[in-house]
């Protein structure tokens, strides 16, 4: 980060002028010239850069059905500028940009001047307030009311807050698109998918879309759990993380009918969504898939722990580690969900390099993990000699030198027959695609 000079300042402020100057001569029309209120020496950082394309974004936005006749986008070490030539009447862009000001939560860090076609600044009709108190700010400028930390602080903290929330939300809608894309993917052996309800008769993919939808705000609130409590320890941290599984376990019953769509889902899914919070940074919300995998094994180490040593019976999956130690779903999250990054994960990008569409690489990075887990649900459904089934069958498919559509249509029928359902397998292809999904979107920043 470079800090700057009074010097820099009046000289970027020259040259501002002069390219105004230039625009406004070029294209006779009115110009919106955009900067970052940013006090003390740094105006340029990456959380700064990141507020102000979002600025720029949102006055895009609200030009969009006026005439651009041209954009200038600069960063200096002086600040970021954006120039924008708009052939409309300049009190109405005025109005547009105090507006914006005025109404986004980091609009008190923009500054969106209207020049007119003669050069002249329009002026505010109403005096902007201090950023830190909300009096008016001239005075508080001129008396220097407040220290350059404290405006700084304030600043560094209008963007996270902003950024926190829209990326929870933003994280959120792509586990819920991640659960539908699941559901979705066709065909999947004796699960539900569009073709039929595999081996379930309480369950079909209107459900698991219902179901997608309700846990939507759940994972939002993991992200921001996992920020709020970053700074305890991972097994305190986890406390209020399950007591939210909880509820929101109990909301997705509700909205299903008391039918098990997501509980695997509700554990895997919070779990990486709320490492992910712990991890936050406006800069790079998404940092490397080894540290998000890392936090999901310290979160929840040691709550599974306690409950293998006290051999808790919580459900069938506690059975199956008591009589054969198999810690399904649990053992998963315990080893950074390696059967993902390690297998699932690693098939479906290949896949996609490959030229397969989604729906094919998610069918064939699923019959690599019924291949390759525990799964408990298949235990479950047909004991060791079900699973060994599944398993064999899956890789009897993967090492055909190109199996169809049709093989795949036979599996589901003969899981079908069977009442076999590799229900954890789906869940970690849900987990495939999100974290495939999340990665894509944050890859910018």
């Amino acid at each position: 980060m470079q800090e700057i000079t009074l010097t820099d300042i009046l000289n970027a402020r020259e040259a501002r002028v002069k390219i105004q100057k230039e625009m406004i001569k070029k294209y006779s029309c009115p110009l919106i010239c955009f900067t970052m209120n940013i006090a003390g020496p740094v105006k340029k950082t990456p959380e700064i850069e990141r507020a102000f394309k979002e600025g720029i974004n949102i006055l895009k936005e609200s030009l969009r059905n006026f005439c651009i006749l041209n954009e200038r986008i600069d960063f200096y070490d002086t600040g970021c500028v954006a120039y924008f030539s708009v052939k409309k009447e300049p009190n109405l862009l005025k109005d547009i940009c105090v507006s914006i000001e005025e109404t986004c939560p980091l609009g008190r860090l923009f500054d969106m001047d209207v020049l007119d076609e003669n050069h002249n600044k329009l002026s505010r009709k109403k005096e902007r307030g201090c950023i830190v108190c909300d009096s008016p700010g001239r005075a508080c400028a001129a008396g220097r009311v407040h220290s350059v930390k404290e405006l700084q602080n304030v600043t560094q903290k209008i963007i996270f807050d902003y950024f926190l929330k829209k990326d929870a939300e933003q994280i959120a809608e792509i586990a819920k698109s991640s659960l539908i894309d699941e559901v979705n993917t066709t065909p999947k052996p004796g699960l539900v998918d569009k073709n039929n309800n595999g081996s379930h008769s309480d369950m079909n993919p209107e459900l698991f879309i219902k179901s997608a939808n309700v846990l939507m705000p759940y994972f939002r609130d993991c992200v921001l759990i996992g920020q709020k409590y970053s700074l305890l320890a991972h097994s305190e941290a986890f406390l209020p993380l399950k007591q939210a599984g909880i509820d929101a376990e109990l909301k997705m019953l509700i909205a299903t009918k008391n039918v098990n769509t997501h509980k695997g889902i509700i554990f895997s899914l919070g779990l990486i969504c709320a490492s992910i919070g712990r991890l936050y940074s406006v800069s790079r919300p998404i940092c490397d898939l080894s540290y998000i995998m890392q936090e999901c094994a310290l979160l929840c180490e040691k709550s599974i722990y306690d409950d293998f040593k006290k051999n808790i019976n919580t459900g069938f999956g506690s059975t199956l580690y008591s009589t054969h130690g198999i810690k399904g779903i649990r053992g998963e999250a315990l080893s950074g969900f390696s059967s993902v990054i390690n297998v699932s994960l690693p098939v479906f990008k290949n896949a996609l390099l490959k030229g397969l569409n989604k729906n094919d690489a998610g069918v064939l990075a699923l019959l690599h993990l019924i291949a390759s887990i525990p799964d408990t649900n298949l235990y479950k459904r047909g004991g060791a000699q079900g699973f060994s089934y599944a398993k064999q069958y899956a890789l009897d498919l993967i090492k055909k030198e190109k199996f169809t559509t049709d093989d795949v249509k036979k599996a589901d029928f003969c899981f079908i027959q069977k009442n076999l359902s590799p229900g954890g397998s789906a869940d970690l292809l849900a987990v495939t695609y999100f974290l495939h999904s999340v990665i894509s979107e944050y890859s910018i920043y």
